[in-house]
């Protein structure tokens, strides 16, 4: 079947519960996250009792395998989907506690349990349990079967199960009935939630056991569409007419010796596609020599090493007449690839400090560059690679400006950890690198020499890209991006940002289930396709349509953008073939606008350092002088770092942005491990003295980055003195940080230096061993999580000195760290919220929890620059009495959307000086002789720009306050931090002093 299930039933017995009752509908339930092949679950719900029933049966019905105890006692297992299996346990049914617990696997796909416990008594009454999203889900590596006894002690702070929805939900239908969900079985189109405007029909669901389960579409020049099923063949469907209900779909096979393929193309008088099939993956061609109409040759072109849903994907047709190909990161690099004509190269691991690989291990020895996106003429020769570093993007797509758009996750084990980064929109420029590195291993976006997201969207499965382009959408800049774990496909909206993007997003439809596969536009209905299936999940074809009466168009152009992008052109040019002249690059190096001085750097690297070695050493400007470091690092030899490192200690970092601070923390990572290792006495006593000068620093951004480098000085002989205190900065790092990644990222560096005992004392050993403790059986987060604690805890003791080891060991092992020495938490990232996701919260604001709201509130800090009932800080509004003037709807947005409108009394500057240096933030003093800046949002880090060095000031339309501020809370935690701003004291302040944060 196409997903995993477990149902249970206890056929009359005993409801102890609202909603309750002898007729409660049992819903199919299981654990947060994706379901992932070979998982296993162990389920549980206390209820109470009563006296002995007259009758009481449990029936259960599993795919693929389930046990059911009651009350400790094994009753009943089941190994079939579709033939529920029933047990007599009126013997049981009686007494004043009870549980009921399942162990469940699943083989494959989606995954649900569905319990109903039924009593009835001798007076006739009858009551009845059902699974619901009250169910509890124990914690990972949880063993034995105590925990299937009514005295377990604990269950009741487990994680809640999913609510997959009730009984007759699809794939499973009405098993309860003892049927088979109908055949065919896709989710109908009026159980899918779809935006305004909009309309869907379900056009076909795939008879699974004939054609299998379809994950790519492309369509053919007459507007049909192709399609491949997972593991087997090609078909071609010819969709009806839209609004032509008589007519009925064609489905033909194609009768061609290829399928398999994770990704199809019609394009140069060819049908492309992308097998994906061990030995035998790669890129065929496939084409009708006779003119029947009918595919009859097929050709291998290019053979690809990999496999898989991590091997080579999607393909489209570029306007430079190339054919364009993107692959997952188990894929090789095309044999013979032209690396003189590819825009990225010079591959490594770029790793200043040993990592650990997956505890389940998932990629390891996968090296740089990971996922590729790359072209080749369409005869399948002459491979470029264009940009590289991805995990697993499935499907890209061209916007009208000729930009190429990727959808791409970390794993979802990684969840929870300071290495996983969320679900994203990338924009792959030529030259760009994306940072996926196996294990541990994964860089921030923020680094230097990688290249950020578009925008970051939560947890999620990416598959199918798509503009709305060729359809007969209202936005045709709109870009479609579907997630197959979730059922949903989001609708982009993007606004150009200097020579790249910013973007908000929305869920524009949403099912259950509903695994998204693939999207393609037919501008010959102007309708969007849809599929569903994968991993032999069932199928279906949908159509979409726009229903209102706005015309399609585009954003109106922006000038300025436009010069940014073709700024970034002309030097990506220079990426491979004949490089951009030097006096025409170098001025970008120095520029405000990331993607430009990225693609500078890119474009330096292709000439010898030795011809401009000069210019960097008389180099003022900082992003100039950062990114040349960078460049020296990537393409130099050892002799060139001296020069490097004195440039950078040149630097003052109290008049660098956190951007550029960041960036040359990075070049210094790099000029270490490309180029010879540990630095000079002198040099490392330099860095490290200017590291502790800037922590803390309220970006945790740099408190990780300048740990890392004190922790990999703090390894050389001698120690520099500046970096004997890290483990300090380490631990105050450690005990303050609000997250659960935050806190994970500080044992994970200092196990590097457990061997040093000399940087330790006191309780520090006891406290760094005691988290371990704590988070290994406290903390949450992906089926790797824990086995992540555990590698960091077997490198911290194996670098441990023998005698330290024998003292340690009742700490080492010990159940919890030492009272009071961390503060616990296990937030960690939930979702990037959009205003959207809320509906009307005016209409959600009775019975909110305050407790909840006021623990948000300090859970994401809103306390550093905002008073409220006389507490807090200064450098944002005072948000005493914004109850009294805003509604739900208005605060909701402040949060989620601080630029929205921004104060006057609050708004940032933007200084430009006369070294091409942007400052970006609150002009805090004017002195005769300097401004003071602010430039960080939460108060710390300030700048002194000489009034002789400013070229331009300008009012910054940019809040201070995060976007994403509070990513890490629920959504019914923002509804409660709302009502609890609303519920505060009145205003007290002066006029137009209550300003929400915005």
């Amino acid at each position: 079947m196409l997903a995993s299930a477990v149902f249970v039933a206890l056929a009359p017995i005993v409801s102890a519960a609202p909603p309750g009752g002898a007729d409660a509908e049992p819903h199919w339930i299981w654990a947060p996250g994706e379901a992932t092949a070979n998982q296993t679950v162990r389920l549980r719900k206390a209820f109470e009792g009563g006296p002995r029933p007259k009758s009481a049966t449990l029936t259960v019905a599993a795919d693929n395998e389930a046990v059911v105890w009651l009350d400790g006692t094994k009753v009943l297992s089941n190994n079939a989907w579709d033939s529920p299996s029933r047990a007599d346990v009126t013997a049981l049914g009686g007494g004043r506690s009870k549980v009921l617990s399942v162990q469940a696997k699943n083989a494959d796909g989606p995954a649900g349990v569905l319990v109903m416990l039924d009593l009835e008594y001798p007076d006739g009454s009858k009551k009845r349990i059902v699974s619901d999203g009250s169910w509890k889900v124990a914690p990972e590596g949880t063993k034995g079967t105590g925990w299937a006894t009514p005295g377990f002690v604990g269950a009741e702070q487990w994680e809640s199960v999913v609510d997959k929805g009730a009984v007759g939900v699809q794939p499973w239908g009405k098993v309860l009935d003892g049927k088979a969900p109908a055949a065919p079985g896709a989710t109908p189109a009026d159980e899918v939630e779809l935006a305004d405007g909009y309309a869907i029909e379900l056009l076909y669901s795939v008879p699974k056991e004939e054609q299998g389960s379809w994950v790519s579409m492309t369509v053919d020049p007459q507007g049909r569409l192709i399609v491949s099923d997972q593991y087997g063949k090609l078909y071609r469907v010819t969709p009806p007419p839209v609004g032509d209900d008589a007519a009925e779909i064609q489905i033909e096979p194609i009768d061609v010796e290829t399928g398999m393929a994770h990704g199809l193309l019609c394009a140069f008088d060819s049908l492309y596609v992308m097998v994906n099939d061990g030995g035998n993956s790669g890129l065929y061609r496939v084409r009708d020599t006779d003119g029947d109409d009918q595919y009859d040759v097929v050709e291998k072109l290019q053979s690809l090493n990999g496999r898989g849903e991590h091997g080579p994907h999607a393909m489209r047709e570029g306007a430079d007449g190339r054919l364009w190909v993107i692959a997952g990161n188990e894929t090789k690099l095309p044999e013979g690839y032209n690396k003189e004509e590819s825009a990225v190269g010079n591959f490594a691991e770029d790793l200043l400090l040993p990592r650990n690989p997956d505890g389940n291990g998932h990629a390891t020895g996968r090296m740089a560059p990971g996922g590729w996106i790359g072209s080749c003429t369409p005869d399948g020769t002459d491979w470029h690679i264009h940009a590289a570093g991805f995990r697993n993007p499935y499907d890209f797509a061209v916007n009208a400006d000729g930009e190429i758009f990727t959808f791409d996750a970390d794993m979802e084990w990684d969840t929870g950890t300071p290495w996983y980064r969320p679900t994203r929109l990338n924009h792959a420029v030529r030259g760009g690198e994306f940072g996926w590195r196996f294990g541990t291993g994964k860089w921030p976006e923020y680094y230097a020499d990688s290249v950020g997201s578009v925008v970051d969207l939560g947890l999620g499965s990416p598959t199918g890209v798509e503009f709305a382009a060729g359809t007969h959408f209202p936005n045709q800049d709109a870009l479609f991006l579907a997630d197959w774990t979730h059922g949903r496909v989001f609708e982009v909206t993007m606004t150009p940002r200097g020579a790249s993007y910013d973007a908000t997003f929305r869920t524009f439809l949403s099912g259950r289930p509903l695994p998204v596969t693939d999207l393609s536009a037919n501008s010959h209905d102007g309708a969007l396709y849809m599929t569903t299936g994968g991993r032999r999940t069932q199928s279906g074809l949908y159509r979409i349509r726009y229903t209102g009466d706005a015309a399609p168009s585009l954003p109106a152009p922006d000038a300025t953008a436009e010069v940014a992008r073709r700024t970034r052109h002309m030097l990506e040019r220079g990426m491979t073939g004949e490089p951009v002249a030097l006096d025409a690059l170098w001025p970008h190096l120095g520029s405000r606008d990331r993607a430009i001085r990225y693609a500078a750097r890119v474009a330096l690297e292709r000439h010898p350092v030795a011809d401009w070695k000069d210019e960097f050493a008389h180099e003022s400007r900082p992003n100039a002088v950062i990114q040349a470091a960078v460049a020296v690092a990537r393409v130099g030899d050892q002799a060139d770092r001296s020069l490097m490192l004195d440039k950078l200690d040149a630097l003052n970092f109290k008049r660098l942005t956190t951007e550029q601070i960041l960036d040359a923390l990075r070049a210094y990572q790099l000029a270490f491990i490309r180029l010879g290792g540990h630095p000079s006495d002198a040099h490392a006593e330099t860095l490290a003295a200017k590291l502790v000068a800037i922590t803390p620093s309220p970006e945790e951004a740099v408190n990780r980055e300048a740990v890392r480098l004190l922790t990999y000085l703090a390894t050389s002989e001698p120690i520099p003195p500046s970096a004997r205190g890290v483990v300090t900065l380490a631990m105050d790092r450690l005990r303050v940080a609000s997250t659960q990644a935050d806190q994970m990222f500080y044992p994970f560096m200092l196990r590097n230096l457990t061997g040093r005992p000399v940087l330790w004392s006191g309780s520090q050993y006891e406290t760094f061993f005691g988290w371990l403790n704590l988070a290994e059986t406290t903390y949450r987060g992906g089926n790797s999580f824990k086995k992540f604690v555990a590698q960091i805890r077997k490198d911290a003791v194996d670098k441990l000195p023998e005698g330290a080891k024998t003292k340690l060991a009742d700490v080492i092992t010990a159940p919890a760290p030492p009272e009071d020495a961390i503060a616990a938490t296990t937030r960690q990232f939930v979702a990037n919220w959009q205003t959207a996701d809320f509906g009307d919260p005016n209409t959600q604001m009775d019975d909110r929890d305050l407790e909840s709201g006021r623990q948000a509130y300090l859970a994401v800090k809103c306390a550093q620059c905002h008073r409220f009932d006389g507490e807090g800080g200064s450098t944002g509004p005072d948000l005493t009495g914004v109850g009294g003037r805003f509604d739900a709807r208005y605060l909701l947005e402040a949060i989620l959307e601080p630029s929205k409108v921004v104060s006057d009394q609050y708004k940032s500057e933007l200084v430009l000086t006369d070294e091409g240096q942007v400052y970006n933030g609150r002009v805090t003093a004017e002195e005769e002789t300097h401004i003071t800046v602010r430039t960080d949002p939460f108060g710390g880090a300030t700048v002194d720009v000489p009034l002789d060095s400013i070229i331009e000031r300008a009012p910054s339309e940019t809040s201070e306050m995060p976007n994403e501020l509070v990513s890490t809370l629920e959504k019914s935690e923002i509804l409660d931090l709302i009502a609890y701003l609303r519920a505060g004291a009145p205003a007290t302040t002066e006029q137009g002093s209550s300003e929400p944060s915005r």
